[in-house]
């Protein structure tokens, strides 16, 4: 197995690993949440499903709510350390 198996494979095997959960996970989201996926046979018998409460709260879940209300920015602190005292007092005035 030593053969096979190096240890310069093994952040290889640690990316693929998580790339599989999280398609994992989705993909069981989709199968057991999803409104549009229709797995009970009481459901596949309507041609259009009137669901669009359910539509929406699978839409707009508590982690889409969570980033509406964060900023855009993936470091804002290393975004005001380059960005300098000259550019945040530029814009925090009202010409």
């Amino acid at each position: 197995m030593g053969r096979w198996l190096k240890p310069d494979v093994y952040p290889l095997i640690g990316a693929m690993a998580f790339v599989t959960s999280l398609c994992t996970f989705q993909l069981t989201r989709n199968v057991f949440m999803n409104p549009d996926v229709r797995v009970n046979k009481n459901h596949r018998q309507s041609a259009v499903l009137e669901n669009a409460v359910e539509g929406e709260k699978y839409s707009q879940h508590a982690f889409r709510r969570f980033l509406a209300t964060q900023r855009p920015e993936v470091f804002p602190a290393l975004n005001r350390f380059f960005a300098g005292p000259a550019t945040v007092a530029r814009s925090d005035r009202h010409d």
